[in-house]
């Protein structure tokens, strides 16, 4: 008999659920695993996935808003290291490259689910919601940072972001997050700064030599 037998699963039916789904769906793709493969992974009874979820699609958007939420905590954590605005904004391809570099890192999990399912589903709806909260947190960075137009720096680092996370999972190339946070810091550092109510660049005394330039 194996130590494992002996061991008591202390998981519930659903948490059990959610991980057998978080690894074969991240494996091996949303539509070509079946629910038979993750109920087997799971070590439950068919039955505890229907009580429980009611449908592969909602177990689909379960495990993805799960992902969301568990690297929406990741990259809040690291930039809460930060005090300076430009090296908050620049924090989150420094997270980037922690998960490039972890052996089971397979590309994003939301564009892949993305280009599977139908649009109007409510797994493209938490797809949609997870790229929403990247949109809009680029643009508070780039906001604090002084950017006269966060909206449209935001929306060129999520370029950034999209082809990092292709060239690593593409070329098998951690490196692709310190390449994009050199070039987000040439872009950040480029961009037209917000005037402050004295007309100057904010961040820049008023009456400085910086100022009048």
């Amino acid at each position: 008999m194996s130590t494992k037998s002996l061991v008591p699963e202390k998981r519930s039916a659903r948490e059990r659920l959610l991980s057998a789904a978080e690894e074969l769906f991240y494996e091996e793709g949303v539509n070509t695993v079946g629910i038979d493969k993750v109920i087997e992974r799971a070590g439950v009874a068919k039955a505890s996935l229907y009580d429980h979820f009611g449908s592969k699609e909602e177990l689909i958007r379960s495990y993805l808003a799960a992902r969301h939420d568990a690297r929406r905590a990741r990259i809040e954590a690291r930039l809460s290291r930060h005090a300076k605005p430009r090296e908050r904004l620049l924090g989150v391809f420094d997270v980037m490259g922690e998960l490039f570099a972890e052996p089971n890192y397979r590309g994003c999990a939301f564009l892949r689910a993305s280009a599977e399912v139908k649009a109007g589903s409510s797994v493209k709806g938490v797809c949609d919601d997870s790229r929403a909260w990247i949109r809009e947190l680029f643009t508070g960075l780039a906001r604090n940072a002084g950017v006269a137009r966060p909206a449209a720096l935001a929306q060129q680092l999520v370029l950034l972001y999209d082809g990092a996370s292709v060239s690593a999972q593409m070329d098998r190339d951690p490196k692709a997050a310190a390449a994009a946070r050199a070039m987000a810091a040439v872009m950040l550092d480029a961009a037209p700064k917000a005037r402050t109510a004295g007309g100057a660049p904010r961040g820049v005394r008023p009456g400085s030599a910086a100022a009048r330039n």
